[in-house]
């Protein structure tokens, strides 16, 4: 009966640990975000104008879902499908420069602490206008793309629906990489959790380094990959060159909602085949197995 209580006992405490270090965020998310995303949806289904004596709301039901939906999908999808090939596009470009500057920075060298500290300052410093103005200014495109006439190769062999977008992708190439230090520092923490010992035993048994790499550190690193892929998807939705965000910040507050939920639905499935494309992938190679 003691043992029994005491595992009892271990087993609340652990609970209770989880639920102190969740505490602090659902207390600010409904302190501050339950209330205008249950507000937003409200307004969704509503005709909203702001009057000098208040403002007046009337019930228009799925008006506003109809009008981007059915009516005028040029609102949602002229800018919404360029964006998502991008996101097609950059996402494994993120995820594999991120995992290869993490496992450089996770060697031993002079300096090392210095390079990590290069890679995530952006992170910190740069805010979404910073990026934007950037972008404007046509800083962080490659070079020989211009030099060798690379746009014009793409336009000539691709399709425009999937040659806007990859060239779009590098003319900001270099600011898309430099945006990576969180990934980075997700992947720097998951490469350390795999022992030093693993290694050793690897080269004993006379292991190639990229044996090592594929049959030890990406298998590891497999539960990584899968949060940064999370991660990296909906920052992607959220980044400033999206042309979506701009479009549901307007005066319609009706309409600007409706059109927020929508991208919120599209968000979810999105991510929903993103993950189901991973699983599939991790499932063939069997990286899953260590």
């Amino acid at each position: 009966m003691t043992t029994k209580k005491s595992k009892l006992s271990g087993q609340t405490i652990r609970k209770l640990e989880g639920s102190l270090f969740i505490a602090p965020w659902a207390i600010g998310f409904f302190a501050f975000m339950a209330f205008p995303l249950g507000y937003s949806l409200y307004m969704s289904f509503h005709q909203v104008r702001i009057l000098g004596t208040g403002i007046e709301i009337t019930a228009v039901g799925l008006k506003h879902y109809k009008y981007i939906l059915l009516e005028n999908g040029a609102i949602l999808y002229n800018s919404l499908f360029p964006f998502l090939r991008q996101s097609v596009i950059m996402i494994p470009i993120i995820l594999i420069f991120s995992l290869l500057v993490a496992i450089m920075l996770n060697q031993k060298f002079p300096g090392r602490a210095l390079f990590r500290s290069i890679f995530f300052l952006p992170v910190i410093f740069t805010t979404g206008q910073v990026v934007r103005e950037f972008m404007t200014q046509g800083e962080g495109d490659l070079g020989f793309i211009a030099r060798y006439n690379i746009t014009s190769l793409i336009s000539q062999n691709l399709t425009s629906s999937w040659a806007g977008p990859i060239v779009t992708v590098m003319g900001s190439f270099v600011l898309i990489l430099w945006y990576s230090g969180v990934q980075i520092l997700i992947f720097l923490a998951g490469r350390q959790t795999i022992g030093s010992s693993v290694y050793e035993a690897a080269r004993i048994d006379g292991a190639t380094p990229w044996e090592v790499f594929w049959k030890i550190t990406l298998p590891g690193m497999t539960p990584f990959i899968l949060l940064n892929l999370i991660y990296t998807t909906v920052d992607l939705f959220t980044f400033p060159t999206n042309p979506i965000l701009s479009q549901v910040n307007s005066s319609n507050y009706g309409q600007s909602s409706a059109l927020a939920w929508i991208y919120f639905v599209i968000i979810l499935v999105f991510l929903g085949i993103t993950l189901w494309v991973f699983q599939r992938v991790q499932k063939a190679s069997g990286l899953g197995a260590r």
